[in-house]
């Protein structure tokens, strides 16, 4: 399974925020554009990383988008 850097789930946890965001408003360019920047980040760190650590891209980005909207809990 891919394992996302630190850096990357808060990458991807920017860009839902974003959306999320932009969602809650009716569409314009200037409210959407936060979430298309974040967007891209995203993206392109997910296509940096997977060739850096040599794991698969999409599952490098579905993982992060995992570790975001279903985290593991802790154990307490």
């Amino acid at each position: 399974m891919a394992k996302p850097s630190d850096e990357l789930i808060e990458l991807a946890r920017a860009s839902l925020a974003a959306q999320e965001q932009a969602l809650s408003e009716p569409y314009t360019e200037e409210r959407w554009a936060p979430w298309r920047e974040a967007a891209e980040t995203f993206q392109a760190a997910v296509t940096t990383e997977a060739e850096a650590t040599e794991q698969g891209r999409y599952e490098l980005e579905m993982a992060a988008k995992k570790a975001v909207l279903h985290p593991e809990p802790e154990d307490g």
